[in-house]
């Protein structure tokens, strides 16, 4: 997560440009690095960390997700599966490592009392409370949710399902390729210059399989494979 801004600053330094178009995995997702990205204009193409979960049925039946529950904006509070309101409770503010300051609204509901489903709606094993005492309560970040929404919108189209899927060619495969075809498991040498010489001469030997098979298979210039449509 704390590494794709220093991966595109390093890039840039190098490039001397920006890449417009940046997909990257689930793990790279964070308001700090949406908002890099945004103010950048660079458009973000990052599967969310809930993207598959949210396909699940088990996701979708549990009523104690805040993505499951009404949201009343008008009262900017949300309504759970018992008809009670989590309502607002204020701001909190939090600071990374970067010095980026995330600001999240704190909600809560204090009628939790005597519910049938608190059971299936307050989960988690770190409170000393016990149950019958605990109240649901949730922190969220608006402006991460409205970064996201903007994110998965992105993803969801034709452009963003061709990027992600040779994302996945890419680099999975090179990983792939390194580990497997080239046995490359471990570091030989002991020291930061030795492995460095490893890793490049490890690429290298990747690249020019790569370009080998691209020669032979006459697929010079190409960058991106199309999405495949079903019949």
């Amino acid at each position: 997560m704390k590494t794709l801004i220093p991966f595109l600053e390093d890039m840039r330094s190098h490039l001397g440009t920006n890449y417009r178009k940046i997909v990257a995995d689930a793990g790279y997702e964070s308001e700090e690095n949406y908002e890099y990205l945004k103010k950048n204009d660079m458009a973000s193409y990052i599967k969310p960390k809930t993207y598959e979960c949210e396909k699940k049925r088990s996701f979708k039946n549990a009523i104690g997700n805040r993505e499951n529950m009404t949201y009343d904006r008008v009262t900017d509070s949300y309504i759970c599966a018992n008809g009670k309101r989590v309502e607002c409770q204020g701001t909190k503010k939090g600071k990374s490592r970067n010095g980026y300051v995330t600001e999240k609204t704190v909600y809560a509901c204090h009628d939790c009392a005597g519910c049938p489903y608190k059971k299936d709606c307050i989960r988690g094993n770190n409170s000393k409370l016990p149950l019958e005492q605990r109240e649901k309560h949730f922190e969220v970040s608006k402006r991460f949710l409205e970064l996201r929404a903007e994110d998965k919108e992105r993803i969801a189209s034709e452009e963003g399902k061709m990027l992600r899927m040779n994302r996945s060619i890419q680099s999975e495969g090179a990983f792939a390729d390194v580990k497997e075809t080239q046995l490359f498991r471990r570091f030989l040498g002991t020291g930061h210059l030795n492995a460095l010489t490893e890793t490049v001469i490890c690429v290298l030997a990747h690249n020019f399989n790569k370009l080998h098979h691209k020669i032979q298979n006459g697929t010079q210039g190409r960058y991106l494979f199309p999405l495949k449509n079903l019949a």
